[in-house]
This record gives structure tokens, C-alpha cells and sequence, in this order.
């Protein structure tokens, strides 16, 4: 029962994107099309789960077993880094169309703060093994569930009649905010 609220807190109560405005980049550049959307959010979700798994042993067992704190920053956008690449390697392998629809967004996985975000929230929270990995599978589930959301949105103001003004980034803005307050409607309910 621990793990299901850990889960629903990281991925809807405290949605990275849309309560902490972690990981906004991607978000709103990703999120032209629903297909593309999904993609980068298995892909980063594939990422979170991963360092919040591998910085919680380096964390535990090098940083604090030999009196190394001060090293998080560092070993954590290593980690990160290191496994963006592969990811990237993996998908430019696996599925050469993808890799282009991605496009620049895909290396910019390391650039986004909500993966790091996750590490280091790890970190504060001192959550145990397990508790880190279901922490990292719900923050790039709420990722996930944010950008989807987000791009299906987008598609259907491609043929919606907008104000001149309220046209491109206006809009998506506008958009993003209306999403970001219907899942404040969720806070109190789930505290991790």
C-alpha cells in the first residue's frame, strides 16, 4: 500500500512538471504530438527509474560510506549523462524514426532538471531502496501523464479557431497552467 501512494504522490499530487515546474522544457517542446509525447515519456521515465535506482547506491554506498556528500551534484549529472546516452544509443539502434522525431529533445534528457530533481529528492527524503525505484517509476509515470495529456491538448488546438493573439506559445502557455491548477486539485489528498 506504501508503494501505490508513493506512486500516485510522484505521479499526480506531486507531478514534477506541473506542481514543481521541473522538466518544462521538453514538455512543451515535445508535446506537438501525442505519438511523440508517449516516446519521450517511456524515455524519460526509462531514465528516472534507472538513476533513482543507481544514485541511491552511490549515494549510500560511495558518497556517505566514505564521507563524500559534497559529491552528489557531480556523480548524480554523471549517472544521468551516462544513461541518456544510452538511451539515445538504444533508440537511434532500435528505431531510427523515433530517433528523429525526438530530435534534439532526446540528448536534452540530460539537461532536464526533473531528472535530476528525482536524485536529489531521494537524497532529502532519505527513501530506502525500493522506495527510490517506485519513486522514480511515479515521477516519470506523472512526466508521462503530464506531456501526453499536454500534447493531446495541442492536437486538437490545431484545428480549434483561436484569437490571433492567443496563437503558438500563448496558448500552450495558457494550456500548461490550466493543467498545472486541475492537478493542484489533488494535493492534500496523497502526501509523500
Amino acid at each position: 500500500m506504501q508503494f501505490i501512494v508513493l506512486i500516485i504522490s510522484a505521479a499526480v499530487v506531486n507531478n514534477f512538471v506541473l506542481t514543481y515546474f521541473v522538466g518544462v522544457c521538453p514538455f512543451i517542446g515535445v508535446s506537438k504530438k501525442i505519438d511523440s509525447a508517449l516516446s519521450m515519456g517511456i524515455a524519460v521515465t526509462f531514465v528516472m527509474t534507472i538513476t533513482a535506482t543507481v544514485t541511491w547506491l552511490i549515494n549510500r554506498y560511495i558518497l556517505i560510506g566514505l564521507g563524500l556528500p559534497f559529491l552528489e551534484y557531480v556523480s548524480y549529472i554523471v549517472v544521468i549523462a551516462s544513461l541518456v546516452q544510452f538511451v539515445e544509443m538504444f533508440i537511434k539502434k532500435t528505431s531510427p524514426a523515433l530517433y528523429r522525431t525526438l530530435g534534439i529533445f532526446l540528448p536534452l534528457i540530460t539537461t532536464n532538471c526533473a531528472i535530476l530533481f528525482v536524485a536529489l529528492l531521494l537524497t532529502m527524503r532519505e527513501y530506502g531502496f525500493l522506495e527510490s525505484i517506485v519513486f522514480g517509476i511515479g515521477g516519470g509515470l506523472g512526466f508521462t501523464l503530464a506531456i501526453v495529456i499536454m500534447a493531446g491538448i495541442r492536437e486538437q488546438l490545431e484545428v480549434a479557431d483561436i484569437p490571433k493573439p492567443f496563437q503558438g506559445a500563448a496558448i500552450t502557455l495558457i494550456v500548461a497552467g490550466i493543467i498545472a491548477l486541475s492537478f493542484m486539485a489533488f494535493a492534500g489528498m496523497v502526501s509523500a
